[in-house]
């Protein structure tokens, strides 16, 4: 009786190890299989989706190339000529100026991350910073270019915002932009609102295209104080002798700017009530008016690129 259960127990256990050896075999086969129908994956078969990619993005409709790049395609193009002409932006081997503008505009419309930005144009992390600057600094060497020469009002000007205010170039204004910045330096960053910023100048014509621009002051930092370093730069703002620019009671009144009366009605939600009864009261209703291009400029700027209304490095 014991030899013959001793006998079932190893032909259980044979039989056993013949189906775990038949399985592994079976499994093995299998994968042996799928590795020789397997193709591994190269960058060539990337192109395909990054020229397909491309063509939707600024060769189809205006609608997308302005949803995704904030400007149509006729645009588009345009600036890739001119920062190829003048700029000296080329295409590489593996990306062209068009793919690069795309990706450089895209980063500042939506405020897009990298790893967001790489995936949607099927690029390395490390491709789309490199390009990413590489058109910035072209953009950058582009000023003089991009920025205007402010035409001053005449007495032929029919243009109601600032026909009284002959020999005006223009107007400026300060505004934030948020920035991160690291925890030892978020006191000198810190502006009147309690946020990290830096403090930037901006000055525009009556057709709100902008004339000057100056960047870097901390948050911190009075208007009064950029607008003097701007002035005093070498390459910084300069005012032609008998023309001048507008600006709020921020800034000091001197020769080149012109500023409202103090202490009298000024801001537009302020007129609807009733109309000037002093000629202070008209002269600020008239300032406050032209000056407005400047809010207006900054406005459609911080709509237009997200990347202005969100914190970054």
């Amino acid at each position: 009786m014991r030899i013959n259960n001793h006998i079932n127990t190893i032909i259980q256990h044979t039989i056993l190890v013949c189906v775990i050896g038949v399985i592994v075999l079976w499994l093995s086969q299998r994968e042996r299989c799928r590795n020789v129908h397997r193709r591994r994956y190269t960058v060539l078969d990337k192109i395909p989706g990054q020229m397909r990619n491309m063509h939707d993005l600024v060769m189809v409709s205006d609608h997308d190339c302005k949803d995704q790049l904030r400007m149509d395609r006729a645009s588009f193009h345009k600036l890739c000529g001119l920062v190829r002409t003048f700029g000296g932006l080329k295409s590489s081997r593996n990306i062209s100026v068009e793919e690069k503008m795309a990706m450089f505009f895209s980063i500042l419309a939506h405020h897009t991350k990298n790893r967001c930005v790489k995936y949607h144009f099927n690029r390395s992390g490390q491709t789309v910073s490199k390009h990413f600057n590489q058109v910035l600094n072209c953009i950058l060497s582009l000023q003089d270019i991009f920025l205007v020469q402010a035409q001053s009002v005449d007495e032929t000007c029919s243009d109601a915002r600032c026909e009284k205010f002959q020999g005006c170039l223009g107007a400026l204004d300060g505004t934030y932009i948020d920035v991160n910045v690291s925890a030892v330096n978020k006191g000198r960053y810190r502006n009147r609102k309690g946020q990290c910023s830096v403090n930037v100048l901006g000055v525009c014509d009556l057709n709100m295209r902008f004339v000057y621009v100056l960047t870097g002051w901390e948050g911190s930092a009075a208007d009064s104080h950029v607008l003097r370093d701007a002035i005093h730069r070498t390459n910084g703002l300069h005012v032609p002798r008998g023309n001048y620019y507008l600006y709020d009671n921020g800034y000091p009144n001197c020769e080149g700017f012109l500023t409202p009366y103090k202490g009298v009605r000024y801001h537009l939600s302020e007129w609807p009530s009733r109309q000037p009864q002093t000629f202070q009261e008209y002269f600020n209703m008239k300032h406050t008016r032209a000056r407005n291009v400047i809010e207006h400029t900054f406005g459609l700027l911080k709509m237009r690129w997200a990347i202005l209304r969100s914190p970054s490095w």
